[in-house]
Formats: structure tokens, sequence, C-alpha cells
């Protein structure tokens, strides 16, 4: 009977301090995973508009003037 008193005892001293990592500990998960969400909706319309922008622009993707600056440097030697 002693120990279940001792054991009850500790149980409600241990209790605020269990609860308060409980607060934080859910807050934090509540925290990442709305970044985590809002990571991905970012990624994802990142993603899609990339994709409207290499369907509107033709080309290969390379840059032109890049090409004619080498092919200048190239002349000149």
């Amino acid at each position: 009977m002693r120990t279940r008193r001792l054991a009850f005892l500790l149980l409600l001293l241990a209790t605020p301090a269990l609860s308060g990592c409980l607060v934080i500990g859910g807050t934090a998960l509540v925290a990442g995973t709305a970044i985590s969400v809002t990571g991905t909706a970012l990624e994802t319309a990142g993603n899609a508009g990339e994709a409207v922008v290499r369907a509107a622009i033709p080309g290969d993707g390379e840059d032109d003037d890049e090409d004619e600056d080498t092919e200048r440097r190239r002349d000149r030697r």
C-alpha cells in the first residue's frame, strides 16, 4: 500500500512537467508538418511554373549570349 501511495505521489509531481513536454512536442509536430506541407506546395507550384515557362519559350535552354561570347573569344585567338 505504501508503494502505491509513493507511486501516485510521484506521478502527481511529474504530471506538470510531462504535460509541458507534451505541449511543446505537439506544437513542434504541428509546426513541422505545416512547414513541410507548405514547402511541398511551393515546390509543386514552382515546378508547374517552370514547365509553363519552358513550354512558352522555345529553345534548348542554353544561353545564346554565352555562345556568342565564346565564339568571339575563339575568334580573337
